[in-house]
């Protein structure tokens, strides 16, 4: 069985994989999680040079203006600098000092004006977006996970936590394959890069493809892609999942939807966010989760041209063991009733 994962860059494709891995592969034992402390080291002192930056840009005081020392000492670290044990260590005081000033807190709370990526660093004013239509965010969600458990990750003896490593956040670069046993039977994923410049590389896998699995962010109808800062990541998403659904190669294969990160889009909903303010077309209320729900479901479905074959999709959350465990239960049957097909067709 040959499983393809597709979908922009930031829809979960690893974070779904890492669930796999934990559901029907071997696991991770200490030394695999001790493979994720860098990314987590990394993680945490790069989000916290966004907040840093961001407090700046937005004109945010510091609630102690002694803490700018601590902020000059954390912006030297450099993209390629060791994320060993003890240079993290050395940061960890600053970054502790940082997250207690309310200067950084209110930066974080504001992050809708600004991409806040736990694996990269990058700010834009909300200004200089909202003269494009559009506004620029990234929910850090991982980034406060890790700033709220830093007492425990900044210690010598650390070892990576099953949701360190679910929420620790490292690009996809080129492809990658992962053979699981499943009843018996070995399901072969392959992951690849979701950004636009890893794109070219999604037609190595597409031959003997048994089923596609296109994840999409459900919660970034309000975000624009890292690559050109203006195209907004749903959007993206729409319009790369038209070219897979409706592309000859997968007339026999099938598509299973995954709108993930549904968790993210329930708080979304929640604060206030219009989904009207990026999509005029949607009719419903934008403050009810069950219609935004079913207009992105809509939206998905409307790009397929065959209408008479069936459509798979499912709202996920790839960070929810439980969620990942059970929806992929219920799609199993599917994939295996469609390799079985293929196979009578040879």
């Amino acid at each position: 069985v040959k499983l393809l994962l597709l979908g922009c860059g930031e829809s979960g494709k690893s974070t779904f994989l890492k669930q796999m891995r934990i559901l029907h592969g071997q696991g991770y034992d200490e030394n695999a999680l001790l493979d994720f402390r860098a990314t987590v080291y990394s993680n945490i002192v790069k989000g916290m040079k966004v907040l840093v930056d961001a407090r700046d840009k937005l004109g945010i005081p510091w609630e102690d203006p002694s803490r700018q020392s601590q902020a000059d000492y954390i912006m030297t670290f450099e993209r390629y600098v060791s994320t060993d044990v003890d240079p993290f260590l050395q940061y960890v005081p600053h970054i502790k000092e940082l997250w207690k000033d309310e200067g950084i807190h209110t930066a974080y709370y504001r992050r809708r004006e600004f991409q806040l990526v736990s694996r990269c660093f990058l700010f834009h004013p909300v200004n200089q977006m909202t003269a494009r239509g559009t506004k620029s965010m990234k929910v850090g969600e991982s980034v406060h996970y890790f700033l709220e458990n830093l007492d425990r990750i900044g210690q010598a003896d650390y070892i990576p936590s099953m949701q360190d490593v679910l929420l620790s956040r490292q690009a996809t670069r080129g492809i990658q394959e992962y053979v699981f046993e499943i009843k018996r039977i070995p399901f072969r994923f392959f992951d690849v890069g979701g950004q636009r410049g890893q794109r070219q590389k999604w037609l190595k896998c597409f031959e003997d493809v048994t089923s596609i699995l296109f994840l999409a962010s459900s919660s970034e109808f309000d975000q624009v892609l890292m690559e050109d800062r203006k195209t907004n990541r749903l959007q993206e998403s729409l319009d790369i999942f038209q070219l897979i659904v409706n592309n000859r190669y997968f007339i026999n294969v099938s598509i299973i939807l995954f709108l993930n990160k549904s968790d993210l889009l329930e708080e979304k909903v929640k604060q206030g966010v219009l989904l009207t303010n990026y999509f005029p077309d949607f009719e419903g209320d934008p403050h009810d989760l069950s219609d935004v729900q079913n207009y992105l479901v809509y939206k998905f479905e409307s790009q397929r041209r065959d209408h008479a074959k069936p459509f798979f999709h499912h709202f996920t959350m790839a960070i929810d063991t439980n969620n990942i465990r059970f929806v992929f239960n219920a799609v199993k049957d599917t994939i295996l009733h469609d390799n079985l097909h293929q196979l009578m067709l040879q």
